[in-house]
Order: C-alpha cells, then sequence, then structure tokens
C-alpha cells in the first residue's frame, strides 16, 4: 500500500534485512514513522561540504576532501563551523518500489546543527533513491555551538515511502473539514500554510538569538546547561523583530498544529522570494503530534531560523512555511507522545532537551 512506513512496518524491515546495522537496531530507534540513525566510530574533518555524484562512492571521494579523521569512542568534539561526514551505524537493501528521505531530529535542529544524509550514487541531501543498497554517511556542520559526540548518538531519521503519499491541496482541505489540523482559519496552498508568533497571549518573549560565543554542549546531557550562557531572549512589544544576517534564532508558529494518527507532516519553506531566511532544519512531524488521542490537544511548532543575507524585518502572522501531509500506509502501532520518550508534545516556544526551563523574569 502507497504511504510513508509506520513503526511495525519499520521493524519488520529490520528482521527482513532491508534495513542492516551494526551493533543491531534498538527497539527505542523505532518511531512511529521513521528510524532514528546512530553514528559511527569515526568522524572524518572534510573540506568542504560533497554529494557522492552518479555512479561514485562517498568513499572515493572522501580521498579528495579529507583533511584528518577523528575517533568518536570516549566523546570528541565537533567544532563550530567545521565541516564533518560520520559513517553511520545502519545500511540499506531497499526493494525497487521503496524509496527514503532523511531529515535532522528536532534536538539536532534547535542546536543548529546542520546534519544531512548522504549515499553513494547520491544527487541529492536527505534522499535515498528506490532499491538503494548501500551506506549512510551523516555530514555535520555545527553552526552556532560545538558539540561533543559518541558513537550511537542519534541526529537524524529517516523514514521509508512507497508511491505518492503527499496529500494534494483538495485532499488536506477535506481532512481539515472533517477534524480541524490546526487552530486557525487555514490557508491552504501547496501545503498548509503556517505562521511566526510575534505576539504571545502572555508576555512579550517571542524566541531566542543564538549566542556567537559560548561553550561546548554535550548531546548527551539533558537538561544540564543554563539557556543564558548559550541564548540570548527576544522580546517584542510591537509585533516584529529585525532578523541579523548570519544569526540562529528560535520562533514558534502562532498556529497549533495536529497531526492525526493516520497521516505525518513535514515542515517546508514557504517562497524564498518571501524574506531573507531559511525555516527549518527538522521539520517532520510525526502520526500524534498534537493529537488529543496522544496526549497533544494542539502543539506549536518550533521554527529554526537563519537569516541570510540582508537584515529582514518578520512581522507577527506572516506566512513562513507551509506543512505538507502525508498518508501512512498503515496506522503506526505507536504515537508520538503515547508510550514513548516524547520531548516535544504539547509544546510552546521551547530550546532543545538540553537546557534547563529558563528562569522566569
Amino acid at each position: 500500500m502507497a504511504g510513508l512506513c509506520p513503526s511495525q512496518q519499520i521493524e519488520a524491515m529490520a528482521e527482513d534485512g532491508i534495513i542492516r546495522a551494526d551493533p543491531a537496531i534498538d527497539p527505542d530507534q523505532i518511531q512511529p514513522a521513521s528510524l532514528d540513525l546512530r553514528l559511527g566510530h569515526v568522524a572524518y574533518r572534510i573540506r568542504a561540504s560533497f554529494l557522492a555524484g552518479e555512479g561514485r562512492r562517498i568513499t572515493d571521494r572522501l580521498e579528495e576532501f579529507e583533511m584528518h579523521r577523528i575517533s568518536l569512542e570516549g566523546g570528541a568534539v565537533l567544532e563550530k563551523g567545521c565541516v564533518y561526514l560520520v559513517p553511520l551505524a545502519e545500511s540499506l537493501a531497499l526493494p525497487p518500489d521503496m524509496s527514503a528521505v532523511a531529515n535532522a531530529k528536532s534536538s539536532t535542529g534547535r542546536l543548529d546543527l546542520l546534519t544531512r544524509l548522504i549515499t553513494d550514487g547520491g544527487t541529492e541531501f536527505d534522499r535515498v533513491a528506490p532499491g538503494y543498497r548501500g551506506p549512510l554517511y551523516a555530514e555535520i556542520c555545527p553552526r552556532s555551538f560545538s558539540v561533543l559526540v559518541r558513537p550511537g548518538m542519534r541526529l537524524n531519521q529517516i523514514r521509508f515511502r512507497r508511491g505518492q503519499a503527499a496529500l494534494n491541496d483538495a485532499e488536506l482541505a477535506a481532512l481539515h473539514a472533517e477534524s480541524p489540523l490546526i487552530d486557525l482559519p487555514p490557508v491552504i496552498e501547496n501545503g498548509l500554510g503556517f505562521s511566526v508568533d510575534l505576539h504571545p497571549r502572555a508576555g512579550d518573549l517571542v524566541g531566542y538569538r543564538a549566542k556567537p560565543h559560548s561553550g561546548v554542549i554535550d548531546l548527551d546531557r539533558i537538561g544540564a546547561y543554563d539557556p543564558a550562557e548559550y541564548w540570548e531572549e527576544l522580546h517584542s512589544r510591537n509585533g516584529q523583530i529585525i532578523l541579523d544576517p548570519g544569526a540562529f534564532y528560535i520562533l514558534v508558529s502562532r498556529e497549533a498544529v495536529r497531526i492525526p494518527p493516520g497521516y505525518a507532516a513535514e515542515m517546508a519553506p514557504y517562497l524564498a522570494m518571501v524574506g531573507e531566511f531559511r525555516v527549518h532544519y527538522a521539520g517532520f512531524f510525526d502520526p500524534g503530534f498534537g493529537d488529543g488521542s496522544a496526549g497533544g490537544h494542539g502543539s506549536r511548532g518550533v521554527l529554526e531560523v537563519r537569516c541570510h543575507e540582508a537584515p529582514f524585518v518578520l512581522e507577527h502572522g506572516q506566512v513562513v512555511g507551509r506543512l505538507v501531509y502525508e498518508r501512512m500506509a498503515e496506522r503506526p502501532e505507536r504515537l508520538y507522545g503515547s508510550g514513548i520518550a516524547s520531548n516535544y508534545q504539547g509544546q510552546g516556544l521551547k530550546l532543545s532537551k538540553h537546557f534547563r526551563a529558563p528562569k522566569p523574569r
């Protein structure tokens, strides 16, 4: 059946050898509609980001771009502004009718940790061609903070699909009419539009901006860091902020989002012409995110924003992206926020799980 593979199908794929791993897949890697990918034991510092290209292998291209290699055993620091390539513990032997797509996990994106999947013969980041057989690699570029990593850490995730899964606008409108997907009137055009919240109901805290000279973040340490040492609070009383070129921001959507159990969604940029910024790094929403059946009752989408060439005025309610909903091949046996560790169910404006809750002003 066409659609995204749910958790139970991913489990079967691991048993059947479609997904291969050394060490074997840990059951808690399997999410409602995706598989967490684990770092291997070595990182290659490379001169520049690259794709293998049609008919070429990553190992061959490494001979061109490798500067040095670093063992991750015992922990190693990936430095801000550098580019690394890390072989992953998982590899694939996909059937001809199955493709895959990857993205950074939520906590990875909220640290401005650019993490992209590449494959042998690949011509696009984060895309795995139908029938691909071979290893997987993560390209990692810390943008705001240096990070301490170890083998087995999970920075990105992969989901598998057969056939056409994305809903067209008419199907999306019908789904919203059946049971609202957001708590505001929908803007449906090539997906469900979402906007930025710069006029909160309480207070005037609208987001955070990464500080330029901060310490290393150990990705295994949860709730360990004082946000004031890494982030500057952003306050607005007029419903607007000015984005600085090169700066990284954590903002939040105005809409509370709901993903029904039979669907997943991906956050996509709106249009390049609407502003000088990139809206997301992670942007994948599992089945059950914000859904009442999984304890969500509507959850805001956290926006990972990087401004580009020119300062840009961002205003309350400005549409900054869209949600593309996709069908699941069948309902997952596990849902986001229900019986699994889900850090962001019911969220509002929230930093990654590595930071303590900010102290009230």
